[in-house]
């Protein structure tokens, strides 16, 4: 069964840069279309990147150009390359397995489409 596990959150002033791993065990992560989402409280879990088993990527809006999503097999892990980070970056950032659209921007996936969700790390954009 594939467990994944979220880590690399912190705090960090705005402009700053911060990279999250989603780390697997039980299973492999090539061949799994893996998504980040963020959650804050009060709000809904949004999608903000996925990538794909083909390494087909997709972004929300709201980060596209400023976070990169990339595998790195020989860890087994799926890291968030995090840029100009804004304080309305913060929340809890989850990683899960599931699909990566094509035809249809993360930011509007559904979360029960996806399963095996970590635990989240926290980061926070203040000065």
């Amino acid at each position: 069964q594939l467990q994944l596990v979220e880590s690399g959150g912190d705090l960090v002033q705005p402009g700053g840069s911060l990279r999250l791993s989603c780390a697997a065990s039980g299973l492999t992560l090539d061949g799994y279309a893996i998504a980040w989402f963020r959650q804050v409280p009060g709000k809904e879990r949004e999608g903000i990147s996925c990538i794909g088993s083909d390494d087909s990527t997709n972004y929300a809006d709201s980060v596209k150009g400023r976070f990169t999503i990339s595998r790195e097999n020989a860890k087994n892990i799926v890291a968030l390359q995090m840029n100009s980070l804004k304080p309305e970056d913060t929340a809890t950032y989850y990683c899960a397995a599931g699909v990566c659209p094509i035809n249809l921007s993360i930011a509007s996936v559904q979360t029960s489409w996806y399963a095996s969700w970590g635990q989240g790390t926290q980061v926070t954009v203040s000065s």
